[in-house]
């Protein structure tokens, strides 16, 4: 994923403080960001975008984009950095028995959804039809 930010250390600062990313390389106006060594998951640039803001409502763009972790605990741990922090989560959500979902926005308005994939020996049979609402301090309960 690449995104136009508009203050770099500002995004650099969200991604790695409060979602866990490693800063992987920096150039001029863009850094790259990744999990686990790769060589980036994530780029952010303000080579066109310096100081500008985010889109306008009604238009088209980015709704979200989504970071799994691997592990249940890691989601909980990057959104109790975010509640930490005032970032206001937009929602939650049981998708479907499948997975825990958490939605937030970056400092530049894009949409985020953080995720943990249930192990199948862990999902309902039968699914159910529709998400339920996240029990975010079931979440939470991760880091006791």
């Amino acid at each position: 994923m690449h995104l136009r930010v508009a203050d770099l250390d500002r995004a650099v600062g969200f991604y790695r403080d409060l979602i866990g990313l490693e800063v992987r390389n920096e150039i001029d106006g863009a850094a790259f960001l990744a999990f686990g060594g790769y060589h980036h998951h994530l780029a952010l640039n303000t080579w066109s975008s310096e100081g500008g803001g985010p889109p306008a409502a009604g238009t088209t763009g980015l709704h979200h984009f989504a970071i799994r972790f691997g592990r249940r605990r890691d989601l909980a741990a990057a959104a109790k950095r975010l509640l930490d922090a005032g970032v206001a989560i937009d929602s939650s959500s049981d998708c479907g028995g499948i997975a825990d979902s958490i939605y937030v926005r970056d400092p530049d308005g894009n949409g985020l959804e953080l995720t943990w994939d249930r192990p199948p020996d862990r999902r309902p049979d039968p699914l159910p039809a529709t998400d339920r609402p996240l029990d975010l301090g079931d979440v939470l309960g991760e880091l006791d």
